[in-house]
């Protein structure tokens, strides 16, 4: 009698593979912490994974220190900017080259806690495409830096309908058909945490607390913040423009009000004396106001100066174990 040979099962469920995006500038102390944190995690998942640092442009010593650990793990994979093009092109590029099911992008100053990451997975699989984290307190954050980031996101939910969670983090994972749809857009000044949000795919939460940076200095200067706040709000919202239009109409409405008075106590009256005050304060309010109009409008050309030019989000000086974008 002939045996029956045995045939293996074609349904073997493949083993998802979960990608760890990291953008870092000159943070050579924190790279080696956080990679022990993250393989303490990561390897007690039933997960194949990947680590995809992207190295903005440091002048630390930190793309040697990756290249030293992509030699004890071959899971690691890196990119090196040829300069500083921004944290919002660094992870741009780390979604780019992530080749995993799900990417979790994250910081490198381990203010982003890994230990959260089994979590983000876990709403992952109950059917989430997109996890995003909430930062409820930062261990050694400023005054000034918590009143303006709440007055950010208050002036975002009033003036944008798209949906950007208040004191959202760059701390998120995102599903391979989120990273596909968001690779489509190419815009130049981007706010990602908007972006995703425009997409419009199915998302939850997830609160934290952020812990103090483990070395180092924040790389967030105020003039980046300004920046960052400023892309957010000029890149999905017109009310600027709308104010500038309002009170345009608002200024003139005063100016004929003014004019018209004036013309009356001209020809009725004889309160006509002169007077360089109210000149002088009328003279510097419309000044200010015109100043500020052009302002607004010289922010929305700029952007579309940039759209035009068409230069890459950024320039790959080096990479490790990088493939082609999934």
């Amino acid at each position: 009698m002939t045996p029956v040979s045995k045939k293996k099962s074609s349904t073997q469920k493949k083993v998802q593979v979960i990608s760890i995006a990291i953008p870092v500038y000159n943070e050579v102390e924190n790279i080696p912490l956080l990679y022990d944190r993250l393989k303490l995690v990561l390897e007690k998942l039933p997960f194949a994974f990947e680590i995809v640092f992207v190295d903005d442009g440091s002048d630390d010593g930190t793309y040697a220190v990756i290249q030293k650990l992509r030699e004890q793990d071959r899971r690691i994979k890196a990119i090196s900017f040829s300069r500083n093009f921004g944290h919002q092109a660094a992870l741009t590029a780390g979604l780019q080259y992530a080749t995993g099911d799900a990417v979790i992008t994250m910081d490198g100053d381990l203010q982003h806690p890994p230990s959260l990451i089994p979590t983000l997975i876990e709403k992952w699989q109950e059917g989430n495409q997109v996890v995003f984290t909430v930062r409820e307190s930062t261990a050694d954050e400023s005054f000034f830096k918590k009143l303006t980031s709440r007055l950010f996101y208050r002036i975002m939910a009033a003036s944008s309908k798209t949906p950007v969670q208040p004191f959202g983090a760059d701390f998120r994972l995102l599903d391979r058909k989120v990273v596909a749809s968001l690779k489509t857009l190419e815009e130049h000044d981007r706010f990602l945490r908007g972006l995703i949000g425009w997409l419009g795919f199915t998302a939850i939460g997830v609160p934290y607390t952020a812990d103090a940076r483990a070395a180092g200095t924040s790389k967030y200067s105020t003039r980046k913040m300004i920046k960052f706040a400023l892309d957010g709000i000029l890149s999905f919202s017109a009310t600027p423009l709308h104010l500038v239009t309002f009170l345009g109409l608002f200024v003139s409405v005063l100016s004929f009000a003014y004019g018209a008075y004036s013309l009356y106590a001209f020809f009725f009256t004889d309160r006509t004396i002169p007077g360089w005050t109210s000149l002088l304060v009328t003279v510097l309010f419309l000044g200010g106001v015109q100043l500020i109009s052009i302002g607004f409008l010289g922010e929305y050309l700029l952007r579309v100066y940039n759209e035009t030019k068409r230069r890459p989000l950024y320039i790959i000086k080096d990479s490790l174990n990088i493939d082609t974008p999934r």
